[in-house]
Formats: structure tokens, C-alpha cells, sequence
């Protein structure tokens, strides 16, 4: 009769020595093949699978070392939760769609002004007179080439807003600046009287300032002249 395992003679102990390390092999096959799995179902990259794969083979240290660096979460829980946040933010992006920019007033897809605030939503398409969006180059009903996309439009629809602004902010500041006119125009009045007395007197002064040269210049001629000769006398 061979020796037993662990030298054990008693048939048995021997029994239960042989079903212990037969249990241990056995799980730690069945460790390498959830370790294969967990990594497929948790990696998306086959190398790093095949790595976890190979450190498993040794028994039971390399499947504690994978259990410790694996990703928390499953592929298919990471790819739900994408959609889910795309979802939500379409929702969201729904939501200010039907909602003023201004009031965040509730609106329809088909409204050109804010019912509440009055604000431009959208624009008319030039031939089927249906609401467009001012940033589209295209008409979605009818196919028409729209003037631009972009910035522009955004640009005309707030100069197409700030237009009224400024004409009823100057119309109500004309009155002040009447008013400020008409109290310069008084203040400058006296000024300007006064101003044009002083030039009526220098007028005079300039034209007595004016022949005294003239004076001066025949006097010096006078002078210049040579006296006339005696002997032709």
C-alpha cells in the first residue's frame, strides 16, 4: 500500500486530506474562470482582461489582487448611465426650448413673441410664414435659403429690440434737451450783446488806427523828396 497524502496513515483522515485539497483546486479553478468573467463583464480593453486573467492563476493571491483594482462598476451599468445623462440633458434642453429666454415663461415650438415679456422667440419664414429659428440657414417647411445663420440674426433681432428702446428714451429726453437749449440760448444772450457792443466801439478805434499809417507814410514821402534845385530856377 502506497504512503497517503501528508503521510497520513489512517484511511479515513486520509479521505478528508484528499477532498480538502481537491475542494482547494477546484475553487481555485473556479476563481480564474469568475475572475475571466468579472474582468469581461467590467474592461472593455482584452489585454488588461487577459493580464487578469493570467495573475489569477496563481492561487488565490492574483483574484485578491484583481478583486482590489477592479473597476467599481459593470460596462453596460456605465453605458445605462450615459444614455440616462443624455437623456436628461435633452430634457433639459427641452425645457428651455419651450420656456422664454427672458421670463422663462412656458411657450409654444410655433410662438414669435413671449406672450408675458413680448420678447422675440422666432422669426417668419419669408415664404411660408412659419416660425423659424434665426440661427437655421435652411427652412425645414418649405426649403427656402434663409438670410444667415449664426450670430447675425441673434445681432438684427437685438438691434430690432434695442431700436424701439432708444427712440423712446430720446423721445423722452428731448424735452430736457429743449429746456437745456432754451436756458443757454438766455445765458448766452447778454454775452453776445455785450460782445458785439465791444466790436461796434473797436471798429472806430481800428479805422483811426488805420489812417494815422496813412499819415505817417505821406509825411515820410514829404520828407524823402529832394528841395529843388536853385540854379535851374
Amino acid at each position: 500500500m502506497s504512503l497517503a497524502i501528508f503521510g497520513i496513515t489512517n484511511d479515513s483522515l486520509d479521505l478528508v486530506a484528499t477532498l480538502f485539497v481537491l475542494m482547494l483546486v477546484v475553487l481555485w479553478l473556479a476563481l480564474i474562470v469568475y475572475t475571466y468573467l468579472d474582468a469581461r463583464r467590467r474592461i472593455s480593453d482584452p489585454f488588461l482582461v487577459a493580464c487578469a486573467t493570467v495573475a489569477s492563476f496563481f492561487p488565490y493571491i492574483g483574484t485578491a489582487v484583481y478583486a482590489i483594482v477592479r473597476p467599481p462598476e459593470f460596462l453596460e451599468d456605465a453605458h445605462e448611465r450615459e444614455l440616462e445623462i443624455k437623456a436628461a440633458e435633452l430634457r433639459v434642453r427641452q425645457l428651455r426650448e419651450q420656456t422664454c429666454p427672458n421670463c422663462e415663461y412656458p411657450v409654444e415650438r410655433n410662438y414669435l413673441r413671449c406672450p408675458n415679456c413680448q420678447r422675440r422667440l422666432k422669426d417668419p419664414c419669408p415664404t411660408c410664414s412659419k416660425p423659424v429659428d434665426p440661427r437655421w440657414g435652411l427652412c425645414p417647411y418649405c426649403e427656402t435659403t434663409l438670410g444667415g445663420g449664426g450670430d447675425r440674426p441673434r445681432r438684427k433681432r437685438r438691434e430690432g429690440e434695442e431700436r424701439p428702446q432708444r427712440r423712446a428714451t430720446e423721445e423722452r429726453g428731448a424735452p430736457k434737451r429743449a429746456q437745456q437749449e432754451a436756458q443757454r440760448r438766455k445765458k448766452a444772450a447778454p454775452t453776445e450783446k455785450k460782445s458785439s457792443a465791444t466790436a461796434a466801439r473797436k471798429e472806430p478805434a481800428r479805422s483811426s488806427s488805420e489812417e494815422e499809417p496813412s499819415n505817417d507814410k505821406e509825411q515820410r514821402r514829404k520828407r524823402r523828396e529832394p528841395d529843388p534845385d536853385p540854379r535851374q530856377a
